[in-house]
């Protein structure tokens, strides 16, 4: 695999599916390595021959964090840094910190402001509310209340933290990203659960949205430094991992299109100033026929390649900005494509609708399957062990959570 210099070097914070399908992606687009720093030296990432991957303990403290990012940028002086995390905390990290990253980091955030009111659920509804983005029903709880609430909807219900990440900050043995509760009793132990870990922010409290796996999607989007969106790609999930930790992340998607929910969301990141890459996490409500966002990252989601799968490198769009400062025009990533992190047999398996099944079967005769995590050539024995054992681990973990 031949490795080009050029004047900008990639640094992904992080070390799952994320780091590893943007390092691809600048990979595919440009022929760099990209630096990938991470806590432990386990994952995707690790072994592999288009990135140089730095461990580093503690790396999501802000004295590391600091120390890390301004040694890699003093041992580049001439070159220009981008700077990427694949993690809330590590893009919290860096747009709070902007001020004191040295001069040859280009970081493609919105400012501390804008991510405070975007992470402050509130101020999140109430920007949604004004561009017309709709949202399950939301209750605000805070520890204050106690028991004496009433919830202005029926169970089941949907319970997850204001502040994702000063909550994995205090872990417990029932963890998890999120948990759909039916019943009051259900939801007070939850919250005992949550606070008496250490939490003390508040919680979001939704209807549930009734619906399996299929009827969730994704949206990705870049915004440019002028602050208009310059790409949008909306994906079907098929299926999500059930694991406690993993619920949330996305298995299996189908490209798609919606043009009237893309018009809608354009609307809104252009309103609020956006600047850099978004990813939306949707749900379509069969009751009333309407998409709902269940959540914004401030990031490209972990399911980014089925965006670079179909011609439209993620990659580039920061490249071209930030460094070549190009005009970039607006484009929609559409074309088909089955993208997938476990066993297509895993995913026939687990998947119910026929519909989507014969979608997905006609996807495979064309040939338009992607998994992002296999990479032709980049090989390492050590690499690919990895692979192959966690690749058929999803057989044990879907058998044992759905």
């Amino acid at each position: 695999m031949e490795i080009q210099e050029r004047e900008f070097i990639p640094v992904l914070l992080g070390s799952d599916i994320n780091t590893y399908s943007m390092s691809r992606a600048f990979y595919e687009a440009y022929g760099v390595r990209s630096i990938v720093i991470g806590k432990a030296g386990t994952g995707p990432s690790c072994n592999s021959k288009i990135i140089d991957f730095h461990q580093v303990p503690g790396l999501d403290t802000e004295g590391i964090f600091i120390k890390t990012i301004r040694e890699i940028a003093a041992e580049h002086p001439d070159r220009k840094i981008i700077l990427m995390g694949c993690g809330d905390n590590y893009v919290e990290l860096i747009i709070r910190n902007s001020a004191r990253l040295p001069e040859n980091i280009a970081a493609p955030y919105v400012d501390e402001q804008l991510m405070d009111r975007l992470l402050t659920k509130t101020e999140f509804y109430k920007m949604c509310d004004s561009c017309g983005v709709e949202y399950p029903a939301t209750f605000i709880y805070n520890r204050s209340m106690g028991g004496d609430f009433t919830l202005p909807f029926e169970f089941p219900v949907f319970v997850k933290p204001s502040n994702g990440i000063k909550y994995w900050q205090h872990e417990f043995p029932t963890q998890k990203k999120a948990y759909r509760l039916n019943s009051e009793a259900e939801l007070k132990e939850v919250i005992e659960q949550i606070y008496g870990a250490g939490y003390d922010d508040r919680l979001i409290i939704q209807d549930f949205v009734p619906g399996d796996d299929s009827n969730l999607r994704v949206m990705i989007c870049y915004s440019g430094r002028d602050k208009k969106v310059k790409l949008m790609s909306f994906a079907h999930v098929v299926l999500e991992e059930h694991t406690p930790q993993g619920i949330g992340n996305t298995a299996v998607l189908m490209n798609d299109y919606d043009p009237e929910l893309s018009e809608k969301l354009r609307n809104f990141l252009d309103s609020i100033g956006y600047t850099g890459y978004s990813t939306f996490d949707i749900k379509y409500d069969q009751r009333d026929g309407r998409y709902k966002i269940l959540e914004m990252n401030l990031r490209q989601g972990r399911s980014n390649y089925y965006v670079t799968a179909v011609g439209n490198n993620l990659a580039r769009y920061v490249v071209e900005d930030y460094i070549y400062n190009k005009d970039l025009p607006f484009e929609t990533a559409n074309a088909r494509n089955l993208w997938t992190v476990i066993p297509l047999g895993v995913a026939f398996r687990y998947t119910s609708d026929a519909d989507i099944r014969r979608r997905m079967r006609e996807l495979m005769r064309e040939k338009r399957v992607t998994n992002p995590l296999f990479m032709k050539g980049d090989n390492k024995v050590k690499r690919m062990l990895f692979l192959y054992k966690s690749h058929l681990s999803h057989w044990l973990k879907f058998r044992k959570y759905l």
